[in-house]
Formats: structure tokens, C-alpha cells, sequence
């Protein structure tokens, strides 16, 4: 038997001279960079997955790597589920993308998604959400909430996707506070509980009375609820963790994208076609608002949603000028390559942008 149908033929994947035919059920399979856990990226993804499985029953069987570091170990973990039979694998970090690309170069039959990524190829597509969307909804309501005008922000690392949140965030804080400032600490991680209370406490030192986060666990929400500042909770409602420090949640939403993707590739018709979803089409929303918000403040947030989400208010719109001082949009809206390739933060913020990864 040829040698490499023999290594496939168990894991029901039968390769031969470069051909790959999916035998059913599918076989869609997840890598994930942080434990699952109750709450955070990894959790809300798993959701996901979870939906998936339900709504598709029989036709695919799932299965997910947790705590999986970017780099060499994505790489091994990737190419050992395209060799055990994975028909389509979900890498949803970042630092995942190189990996990807290359184990999908060697499986050219294996159809492959990667969150947040800027690189495609025939059999590797990228998918991501506007989180900045919800996050100057975010932002806003903690402009509206803030006493001080002060707000922290914990974050992972200055790839684009961070660094829309962080200005979305004080953008809508200036709506709300046009003095509002943003103070902002970097981790260098996505996920390090330890280090994520550890830079809320410095901000909430540094006179932050809201926090956010752009990390991986409810490290930042469990401080806000000990110290008693507020929190705008990011990926999960965090609310068993604080429940009287959330104002309310900007969070993922994953199960109808799984469950289309997955739906193409059981039917033959996937493509490598990159998606960007909204607010609109249900990737990201802000939820679980505080019962104890006055109503007249949610009515506010709720209107400015609606007009998100029916294009009448672009988040990026207006005179844009940059932390420098730097005038960076003198009107209009930025477009999407301009709000993707996004490396520089509004005024307002304070805190400096390192390096790329």
C-alpha cells in the first residue's frame, strides 16, 4: 500500500497523488492558544464549536488542542490533526497564520480558517469580526459611567485587531466625555492571569475607575469587582465573575459561522474567501448590560447601536488625530484597508505602540 495512504486510510482521509477525499462524517477540529476555561477567547470559540455540533448532528464530529502556543507547537499540533484525518481545522489566534499556511501547503485537501489573519491561500482563508464596532459602544458607555475620566485598558500584543479596540474605545469615551483619557498597558501575552491583574491594579493605581481588556482570562473583571471600579468586560459575559463591577460585555459570537463553513465544506463548495463580520451579522455584540444602569443610559447605547449597525455612525468617521498629534482623517470615514492596516492610536490615549510582532 502506498505509503502515504496507509498512514491516512485509519482516520477515514484517503490521499493519493495529492488528492484528498473527505469521507463522511467531517471531521472539523480546533486549536485553541488558551484552556477553554469558563470564560474568554478560547471559551467563547468552544461555543462555537459547540453550536456547530448541534446543528449539524451526524454530519461532522469535532474535536479541539487547547493551550496551544503560537509558533513551532501550532505548527506540529496542526499538521498531526491534518494527518489524523481533520478535513477542517479552525486556527483561531494570530500567531497562528505562518503555521497554517504551512501545514495547508502540505495538505492541500484539508480546507483551513484562521482568526484574524491577513494571508490566504487556496485552502486557507482568514475570518474575524469588528469588535471595534461594540467597543466604542463600550467605550462610550464608560465615558458615560467614569468619574473620574479615566479608563485602563489591558492589552495582549499591537497586532491591528488590538489596536482597533483600544482606539474605538477611546473614541467612544470622547463621545460621552470629550476629556476622557485612556490609559493603556501591554502584556505581551494573551493569555497570563497573573500579569492581567497585575497591570489592572497599576492602571486603577494611575486613577482608572472603568477597566477593558484585550487578554484571555477574567483576571481583569476579578479585579475590577475586588478594588470596586467598573469593568467593560471583552470576549464573555463576565458577569459571575463581577457582578456588580460589569456595565456590560462586548462578546464573540462564533456558532453560525462555524456551522456555514462547515455546511460548505460537507457540501463541496467552500471557498477561500476572506470574511469580516459585524455588529449586523451577529459575530460581535455588546451584552449583558447592568440591570442597575439607569434606563435612560441604555436607551442611549441602544440607539447608538442601531445606528452602527444601520451604517448611519461609521466608528472611524470624522477628524482623527493621532496621540502625536498627527492629523490622520480630516473627514469622511477610513475604509477597510485603512482601518485593517490600523498602526497608530487616537489622541486621548495614553501609552505608546511597540513594535509589530
Amino acid at each position: 500500500m502506498h505509503k502515504n495512504l496507509k498512514r491516512a486510510a485509519f482516520a477515514g482521509v484517503f490521499v493519493m497523488a495529492g488528492f484528498t477525499a473527505q469521507a463522511a462524517p467531517l471531521q472539523a477540529c480546533f486549536v485553541y492558544v488558551s484552556p477553554v476555561g469558563q470564560a474568554g477567547w478560547s471559551y467563547q470559540h468552544d461555543l462555537g464549536r459547540q453550536a456547530m455540533e448541534k446543528a449539524l448532528g451526524g454530519e461532522v464530529r469535532t474535536r479541539f488542542v487547547e493551550a496551544v502556543a503560537e509558533g513551532p507547537d501550532s505548527e506540529r499540533v496542526m499538521r498531526d490533526l491534518a494527518r489524523e484525518g481533520c478535513g477542517l481545522i479552525f486556527a483561531t489566534s494570530f500567531g497562528y497564520l505562518e503555521p497554517a499556511l504551512r501545514v495547508a501547503a502540505e495538505f492541500p485537501g484539508v480546507k483551513f480558517e484562521h482568526a484574524g489573519g491577513y494571508k490566504t491561500a487556496s485552502n486557507l482563508t482568514t475570518y474575524n469580526a469588528r469588535y471595534y464596532e461594540a467597543r466604542w459602544l463600550a467605550g462610550y458607555l464608560a465615558g458615560k459611567h467614569s468619574k473620574t475620566g479615566i479608563a485602563g485598558y489591558v492589552a495582549g500584543f499591537p497586532v491591528p485587531e488590538v489596536v482597533q479596540g483600544i482606539n474605538a474605545f477611546a473614541l467612544g469615551m470622547q463621545a460621552a466625555n470629550l476629556s476622557a483619557q485612556l490609559k493603556l498597558l501591554w502584556l505581551n501575552t494573551w493569555f497570563d492571569p497573573a500579569k492581567e491583574r497585575e497591570a489592572a491594579l497599576a492602571l486603577i493605581n494611575q486613577g482608572a475607575d472603568v477597566l477593558t481588556n484585550h487578554s484571555g482570562s477574567p483576571a481583569v473583571p476579578q479585579t475590577a469587582e475586588e478594588k470596586g471600579v467598573a469593568v467593560l468586560a471583552y470576549q464573555s459575559d463576565m458577569s459571575r465573575f463581577a457582578p456588580k463591577a460589569q456595565l456590560a460585555a462586548v462578546t464573540h459570537h462564533w456558532g453560525g459561522y462555524y456551522t456555514q463553513v462547515a455546511r460548505a465544506v460537507i457540501a463541496g463548495q467552500w471557498k477561500a474567501q476572506p470574511v469580516w463580520g459585524s455588529m449586523k451579522d451577529g459575530f460581535v455584540q455588546l451584552s449583558a448590560l447592568n440591570p442597575a444602569l439607569p434606563p435612560g443610559l441604555k436607551a442611549d447605547v441602544e440607539a447608538r447601536r442601531q445606528a452602527i449597525t444601520s451604517g448611519r455612525f461609521r466608528p472611524f468617521s470624522g477628524r482623527l488625530v493621532d496621540n502625536t498629534g498627527r492629523e490622520r482623517l480630516a473627514q469622511g470615514a477610513l475604509d477597510d484597508a485603512q482601518i485593517a492596516a490600523m498602526d497608530w492610536l487616537v489622541q486621548g490615549v495614553s501609552g505608546a505602540l511597540p513594535s509589530a510582532r
